[in-house]
This record gives C-alpha cells, structure tokens and sequence, in this order.
C-alpha cells in the first residue's frame, strides 16, 4: 500500500512538470516563476525521500539541493556545459548563474512547505 506522505507529492511532480514546462513558452510569464515551480518540484522529490521527517527537514534539503544547482552554474568544465547545453542538463541543471533564481526558488519553497502544511494536517 502507497503512503498519503508518498502519493501527495507524485501528483506534485505530475502537475509541477507540465505547467513548469508551459510557463516557459508563455512570454508574459515572469522566468522566475518556472525557477519557482521547479523548486517546487525538486521539494515534491524530497518529501518522497524524506517522508518520514519534519517538512522543515524537507525544505532545507530542497533550498540547499535548488541552491547548489544554481552554483554549480559558475562551473564551465566542458562536459558540463556540453550536458547542461542538451534539452534534460538544460531541466536538471539550468544554464547561467542569477541571482534572482535563488529568490524564486526560496518563494517557491516557502509556498509548497504552505501547501503541504495543511495537506498533510488533514
């Protein structure tokens, strides 16, 4: 039997990655807002992993991992951004440090840790 603390989060990722996707070819939708979805998303991840801990647990272990993906932006070694330049290393791994992603991935994180708070009172 599926845990709720597991299915929760798989519709999660099942809506997150079609409307992240969308968000991306609607032109008067703010970039940041698929930085935010995508936190979203890797959140989701986490919860599956972690479902056994605190969702602050989850939290940090998302805001650490989104941060660590848009620093790991700095680093130009050659296969890296070969990888990051094909269509999956461009949505695991992005493509050009901002500043502003690492705001969009903390709202984003803040306004799923929101969501689950109350899903998972219920």
């Amino acid at each position: 039997m599926i845990k709720r603390k597991t299915v929760i989060p798989i519709i999660g990722i099942i809506l997150l990655i079609p409307i992240g996707l969308i968000s991306r070819r609607i032109s008067f939708i703010p970039a940041e807002t698929g930085d935010a979805l995508w936190a979203m998303m890797i959140f989701c991840l986490w919860r599956i992993i972690l479902q056994n801990k605190k969702l602050s647990v989850v939290a940090i272990a998302s805001l650490v991992h989104c941060y660590l993906v848009e620093f790991s932006q700095m680093i130009t070694w050659r296969w890296l951004v070969s990888f990051r330049q094909t269509f999956i290393g461009h949505m695991m791994l992005g493509q050009g440090f901002l500043w502003i992603d690492l705001i969009a991935y903390s709202v984003g994180i803040i306004i799923i840790y929101m969501a689950f708070s109350r899903i998972e009172k219920q």
